[in-house]
């Protein structure tokens, strides 16, 4: 089954806008819920990437693996290590705050870059990992685009119900109140170091998913892949402009964001040649632009978090963890 070219260009569109979903909701995890400012978003990227395609890729790639494992597998290690990461990370940087750990954070993200780059027997080096499978390949025409995107939007439903209802519990009301008042909070008996690793550890987990959905769908990964550009800018800009705090929110700054990014792709295809290289510097303009305009217009966003939840039926309202 042959789909006609905008429709093809809608399920590409949706299906990369839903991926850049994903890392959006595990973004929020940690900023929207607790306030944790991570700028190194492309690290767990790239490990959910590297993971997914070493585990699912056919044997003779040149890299480690080749171990042809299935597409869930990959999916279930990328998250397990991209997690694992994020506790080791964590149990460095919980205790910083703010820009402190943004600069840890980053600092990190240019350390898996590099070990990715140079570690050619791992990864193959700026070569890159091609061939890595998508699910149900093999069948005609667009139905695989059309199955992957159905994997993705599951993808998205699930971790959208799942921190929704973490929201709305105990352990999200604790976030909240860390978020607004640590000092308070701390003397209200909570564990605020195991709270923050947690909301830390499950964002990255999130994202880990995000980039081996990514890698599964590009079908190719390389260390230029992960520029903080289109790994850390445009996610950040994706949760502000949508709505920190609200998944919502999050899950519409992705798709209005990545539609604009796309759109001046478009745009800037027209210009001459000559201007065309100096057109993605305009295009990351254009954005920050949008950025300010909505900062300024609606400075919590599309979608602002709204106000404290009430519990589900029959939830209870303890918060003694």
């Amino acid at each position: 089954m042959e789909l006609p070219g905008l429709i093809s260009f809608a399920v590409f569109f949706l299906t990369l806008a839903g991926i850049y979903g994903v890392f959006s909701l595990g973004l929020n995890v940690q900023w929207g819920y607790s306030g944790q400012f991570n700028l190194g978003i492309a690290a767990f990227w790239a490990v959910g990437s590297y993971t997914a395609a070493i585990l699912t890729t056919a044997p003779g790639g040149g890299h480690l693996g080749g171990f042809g494992l299935p597409f869930v597998v990959g999916l279930a290690a990328a998250v397990l290590l991209s997690a694992l990461l994020a506790v080791l990370i964590g149990v460095v940087t919980v205790n910083l705050r703010t820009d402190y750990l943004a600069i840890g954070t980053i600092g990190i993200a240019e350390i898996v870059r590099l070990v990715l780059k140079n570690e050619a027997w791992l990864t193959n080096g700026v070569r890159g990992i091609a061939g890595i499978p998508r699910p149900f390949a093999d069948l005609p025409g667009d139905l695989p685009a059309l199955i992957y995107l159905a994997i993705v939007a599951l993808a998205v439903l699930v971790v959208f119900v799942a921190i929704e209802r973490l929201y709305r519990a105990p352990w999200g009301r604790v976030q909240r109140a860390l978020r607004e008042n640590e000092p308070a909070t701390q003397a209200a008996g909570k564990n605020v170091l195991r709270f923050r690793l947690e909301a830390f550890v499950l964002g990255a987990a999130v994202m880990g998913l995000g980039g081996a959905l990514y890698a599964h769908f590009i079908a190719f990964i390389s260390p230029e892949a992960f520029d903080p550009l289109i790994t850390t800018f445009v996610v950040w800009v994706m949760l502000i402009a949508g709505g920190s705090g609200n998944n919502r929110g999050a899950l519409l700054g992705a798709f209005v964001i990545w539609g604009i990014w796309s759109g001046t792709g478009f745009l800037t295809d027209l210009l001459p040649i000559e201007i065309q290289t100096r057109a993605g510097s305009v295009r990351i303009l254009l954005i920050g632009a949008l950025l300010q305009i909505i900062l300024l217009s609606r400075p919590e966003g599309l979608i602002p978090e709204a106000g404290p939840p009430t519990p589900d039926d029959g939830e209870s309202t303890d918060n003694s963890r």
